[in-house]
């Protein structure tokens, strides 16, 4: 397994940005138990509504504060008290913010060092999604939005929740600049293709025939930051919106989920458009699992022997890199690669008349 040091990322071993961490409907009444980047977090719904995420490991000695079931704490359903949280071990209780303002058998005041990290969490799109940065910053970008998500017209799906892969995320970061594995993975030669990057925004533009579909599929998909995916597809007449967020779990391995948003044929959408986009859900996701049978067995790419028609891997980890060095040194990797960059032999999108013919 190769970890961020082996791919030379830079100063952390982890990225800065927003990133998912749990589907907004798992989280019910009792806290929810996560790990990520490397450690343990408590993530919970305070009663007022608040979603509070928190480092999981009580000050006082160490139990976890959302992991047990068994403690008489967890099972009354007393461990929430508005947005604050009991330790299941000796009822330590944190605030929102991880500050210790209550323990029991105790008239002092709380130590004022009794402080566990707070984490910014936002829900979007159906996800429950956390700020990670590792110099503790406050989010430089906002997380990213989908006026689909929210039109009447389009039916939302459930995440499918993929596991977790034995491979560093860079990995499928490179997929971005990949022209070369429509055809052969995916049996959808590019007959165009374009990278563009704008910051925190990393862009591709695609388009080919799709053989089992006899369909044009045309594609525009963008990472608002490391870990967050979006992409619009057309393929016929239909219109879909492909969600592929990725989380890194430890220094070398990443959890992965995938969804899919359609654009119903009947408004208000009826009950069969809802079993179109179920039965849509599962062949992206079968288009999906083309890459995992990849990544899940491939060496690591540590360098790559591009050919100059594959000069964007190269654009592409650069701008991953800004990531996971100080948010002061952003624009150095930003002057490197602003803008759109194409590739000569894929220039050219087809004409118009060719995509009205395929689009429908």
């Amino acid at each position: 397994m190769a970890v961020s040091q082996d791919y030379k990322m830079g100063q952390f071993d982890f990225p800065r940005g927003w990133f998912m961490i749990a589907e907004a409907s798992e989280l019910g009444t009792t806290p929810k138990s996560l790990r990520f980047f490397g450690k343990d977090f408590a993530l919970y719904r305070g009663q007022s509504g608040k979603l509070v995420l928190l480092d999981a490991h009580c000050l006082h000695m160490g139990a976890h504060l959302a992991s047990g079931k068994a403690t008489y704490i967890v099972k009354a359903n007393q461990q929430l008290e508005g947005d604050s949280i009991r330790c299941p071990y000796h009822g330590w209780r944190y605030d929102s913010t991880g500050r210790v303002d209550d323990i029991p058998n105790f008239d002092g005041p709380c130590p004022k060092n009794a402080k566990l990290n707070s984490y910014p969490v936002v829900e979007a799109l159906g996800a429950i999604m956390m700020w990670h940065d590792p110099e503790g910053g406050e989010p430089d970008y906002p997380p990213p939005t989908l006026p689909e998500w929210d039109d009447q017209r389009w039916i939302n799906g459930v995440y499918d929740h993929l596991g977790i892969l034995p491979i560093h995320p860079q990995e499928i970061l490179d997929n971005m600049s990949d022209s070369n594995h429509f055809g052969p993975t995916h049996g959808v030669p590019p007959e165009y293709f374009s990278n563009a990057w704008d910051g925190h925004i990393y862009q591709q533009t695609q388009g080919g025939f799709r053989q089992e579909y006899n369909a044009y599929l045309r594609t525009y998909t963008w990472y608002t930051g490391p870990g967050l995916l979006i992409s619009r597809q057309w393929i016929g007449p239909e219109r879909s919106c492909e969600l592929i967020f990725h989380t890194p779990v430890e220094n070398g391995t990443v959890q992965v989920w995938n969804n899919v948003a359609m654009k119903a044929v009947n408004e208000p959408p009826t009950a069969e458009d809802h079993q179109k986009q179920l039965a849509f859900q599962q062949l992206v996701l079968d288009a999906f699992a083309q890459d995992f049978d990849i990544w899940t067995h491939k060496a690591p790419a540590l360098t790559i022997a591009a050919l100059p028609s594959e000069r964007n891997f190269v654009l592409g980890r650069t701008w991953y890199r800004q990531f996971y060095n100080p948010r002061a040194d952003a624009h150095d990797y930003h002057a490197k690669i602003q803008g759109e960059h194409l590739l000569p032999h894929l220039a050219q999108p087809p004409a118009e008349g060719y995509l009205r013919d395929h689009l429908g």
